[in-house]
């Protein structure tokens, strides 16, 4: 296909973009508490460079160290000490064709009470005392810090005025003085301006997901009675001020993007009477429009409708594209929108129809940084999907507290694009035993070293327990792991046998010198439940049993017991979810949880938090209360036990100390984890062998 629309340039003010792909801005954590560019962050942003992307926006930029610091790792333009870092970074990303502008960010209210004033002290703290001072922070500061945060004994977080908690933060917010408003949007200007010094292209101003700037947008969060509050007109002023203060020190020949939500989504979450919806946020955009911005790139929520923004993986493809294609209707500058675009036929379909002038492609970019390269190839077959498994950010925002970075599911590669390999693999035999995502993670980089890999499969397709986890409603994208692996490690030569069950014999016959055993794992099913009314999620997931009109107990509240009752209740079943923790589903992601909980509460799904099993029987089930050790029957008529999932190794105990071959085990079958974890095992053991 040709891809005409997506492979033309276009120009934001007066800077031509090659191509209509711009990478979205994300906060990965590859920065350092002083806000400098790192080596790491310059090689992550230039690696997508290369794979030629048209325009990079940086991940949020501070303004200010005291409360718009959001992370250790953070991008700051917030003093003249940062600016030839930034240089640095932006001529390496020049010398691709490629152009930068960074994305300027307080978070206000969606901040953590802890960060505030902390940043200053750890960059004095590492310059007194070395990467000692992040052992002391992350050992012994931050688990108690983050204990005085729960109980909100830590300083305030500021907003436009005093409001409710925001979701996921939950710090306690006090209001700007119009003193402090003034200071902060000078803050905005000044770094604008340093952004100009370091040789970048642009600067794009955040007024989405819910920072600061759209607080003052949005009439749930500012309730002033200054000139900053009030009507729209006033509630823009903030954004306004920025601008004029850009455009006076920068010029009019230095470009402004405004990333704006256009719709706080309130309504998503059964909140009505909350924010703004499209109508006001179409007329903020025609207000920019005629204030002279450049470009408006269009999102939408906030943190408390966090899903509406960054989505799991069961949202459709291009589900909210109606909203850049409203704004684009009523403003006369190019309109850039992410609207979930996975695939390059939708990206230029999307151009097509006029819904937006620029393609943002924010994960997918992490996920396969050479997205453009093979489309412009021909090689889009080869694309590795981003599966909106939200790996990326759970990871950045709990490694935040280590001071490290987020990373990537499908992509092991993120944050180390400086590794070379080591093709050391020449007339040398590898032998890989199951076609799952750490089996084929495995295979593709020992393919990349010279190895010559086969692969061994029992299925007649490749997947693992990801043929399982594409089963429930809406969770098809979990398919494209190995869909995509299987065409890369196709692509390298390497040889996948399917409907083929591994054995000692077969394996010696193949006479490897390497053997990895990727045999993943099965359900756990205790010998105690077993019976004609019982079976396993796994059971379910692959249509072994079908049921249709039963009263059903799934126990187990994991994500996979949730999604497994979603299927459940599809098929026209009333479920029943027995967990033995006080809440359901503990440990698990909070957007995964308010993705499936709604949709479970809409099937009539019973909820039993604190209830063992104790026994199956004919007709009903005998829990035990774990408060009060009472007993209770339910009255069931089948059972689907979700109890995790057990490493298989028979095949790897039957090899493991063969004299023939050296023997690995990766993935599920040395420790059962996620998609995540499958492909850093399959990735640390291909890399060193």
């Amino acid at each position: 296909m040709e891809y005409s629309k997506l492979f033309s340039p276009m120009k934001i003010g007066n800077v031509e973009i090659k191509n209509r792909i711009v990478m979205a801005p994300m906060c990965m954590g590859f920065g350092q508490y002083n806000g400098c560019a790192t080596e790491t962050m310059m090689n992550y942003y230039e690696e997508r460079a290369k794979g030629g992307v048209g325009l990079i926006f940086t991940e949020i930029t501070r303004v200010n160290d005291i409360t718009g610091a959001s992370s250790y790792g953070q991008l700051g333009m917030s003093h003249d000490y940062q600016i030839p870092a930034l240089k640095e970074m932006a001529d390496r990303i020049h010398k691709h064709g490629c152009k930068i502008m960074v994305e300027l960010h307080h978070p206000g209210r969606q901040n953590l009470g802890l960060m505030i004033g902390t940043v200053p002290l750890c960059v004095v703290g590492e310059k007194l005392m070395g990467n000692l001072y992040t052992k002391i922070l992350t050992g012994a500061v931050i688990p108690p810090g983050k204990k005085l945060q729960d109980k909100d004994i830590v300083p305030r977080v500021i907003a436009p005025s005093k409001c409710e908690k925001s979701k996921m933060s939950e710090s306690v917010n006090k209001a700007l003085s119009n003193k402090g408003v003034k200071k902060i949007i000078c803050q905005f200007i000044e770094a604008a301006v340093r952004v100009k010094k370091a040789g970048c292209d642009g600067v794009e101003l955040h007024a989405s997901h819910g920072y600061l700037i759209q607080q003052f947008l949005s009439p749930n969060t500012n309730k002033r009675t200054d000139e900053y509050g009030g009507s729209l007109e006033n509630r823009m002023r903030f954004l306004t001020e920025i601008i004029d203060g850009i455009r006076k020190n920068c010029g009019d020949d230095f470009p402004i993007v405004v990333r704006l939500t256009v719709d706080e989504m309130y309504d998503r979450i059964g909140q009505n009477n909350k924010g703004y919806r499209l109508a006001e946020g179409l007329k903020m955009a025609k207000i920019l429009s005629d204030k002279g911005i450049d470009a408006i790139d269009v999102s939408s929520g906030a943190y408390d409708t966090f899903n509406y923004w960054l989505e799991p993986t069961t949202f459709n493809c291009g589900w909210r594209k109606h909203l850049a294609e409203e704004v684009k209707k009523v403003v006369d500058i190019p309109v850039i929108a992410a609207n979930l675009i996975r695939s390059p036929k939708q990206a230029e379909k999307q151009l097509e129809d006029g819904i937006q002038d620029f393609i943002s492609l924010g994960r997918p970019l992490i996920a396969d940084p050479q997205w453009v390269k093979k489309v412009e190839s021909g090689n889009e077959n080869l694309i590795k999907r981003c599966v909106c498994c939200l790996y990326c950010f759970e990871s950045m925002m709990e490694n935040a507290y280590k001071y490290s970075h987020g990373n990537c599911s499908v992509n092991k590669f993120v944050g180390r694009e400086n590794i070379k390999f080591n093709k050391n693999g020449v007339d040398r035999k590898v032998l890989v035993i199951g076609a799952g995502a750490a089996g084929l993670t495995a295979a593709e980089i020992l393919a990349k070293r010279g190895f010559e890999v086969t692969v061994l499969e029992k299925e007649n397709e490749a997947g693992g327990q990801l043929n399982l986890a594409k089963k429930p409603p809406h969770k098809e994208k979990m398919g494209w792991v190995c869909t995509d692996l299987f065409e890369n490690v196709k692509a390298l030569g390497v040889k996948v046998e399917f409907g083929v069950t591994a054995n000692k014999e077969l394996i010696d016959a193949y006479n490897p010198e390497i053997v990895i055993n990727a045999t993943g794992g099965n359900a756990i099913f205790p010998d105690a439940f077993k019976g004609e009314n019982v079976s396993t999620v796994t059971e379910i997931l692959d249509g072994t049993i079908m049921l249709e009109n039963k009263k059903v107990a799934v126990i187990g509240s994991g994500m996979t017991g949730l999604e497994t009752s979603e299927l459940l209740i599809e098929q026209g079943n009333k479920v029943t979810i027995v967990e033995m923790a006080d809440t359901i589903a503990p440990g698990a992601w909070f957007q995964q949880l308010d993705d499936a909980m709604p949709k479970l509460k809409a099937g009539n799904t019973e909820f039993l938090p604190c209830h063992k099993l104790i026994s199956i029987n004919d007709g009903s089930v005998t829990l035990e209360r774990t408060k009060d050790n009472e007993r209770v029957n339910l009255d069931v008529d089948f059972v689907v036990l979700s109890l995790g999932v057990r490493p298989d190794t028979s095949l790897y105990d039957e090899i493991k100390n063969s004299d023939s071959y050296k023997v690995y085990n990766i993935g599920d079958s040395a420790q059962i984890g996620r998609i995540a974890d499958a492909t850093e095992s399959a990735y640390q053991l291909a890399i060193k062998i």
